[in-house]
């Protein structure tokens, strides 16, 4: 397993309070007992974690940690947008 894999292992065990060696990459929400809150809970965490924002048609496909680091992986990929340095205002 790699950093980004195991880190959600390790996320989704915390806020379960399960043992990470329980959950596998092929572990689903359901086996998980992860409902939609839960769900809405690890998504911000991982948003806050990793530092990204992940868009609503991807976190609709997110059933199992598979796809959470599928997600994720796809979300870190992207380019970040360089910060908007504020423009001095031209007199008038």
């Amino acid at each position: 397993m790699d950093q980004l894999e195991l880190q959600v292992i390790e996320i989704i065990a915390k806020k379960k309070k399960v043992d990470p060696s329980t959950i596998s990459l092929d572990s689903s929400f359901q086996e998980l007992a992860i409902d939609s809150l839960d769900g809405m809970d690890l998504i911000f965490t991982f948003e806050d974690t990793f530092n990204i924002s992940v868009p609503d048609n991807v976190v609709q496909q997110m059933k199992g940690v598979r796809e959470v680091v599928a997600g994720l992986r796809q979300e870190l990929a992207k380019p970040s947008s360089p910060p908007q340095t504020p423009q001095p205002a031209q007199p008038a």
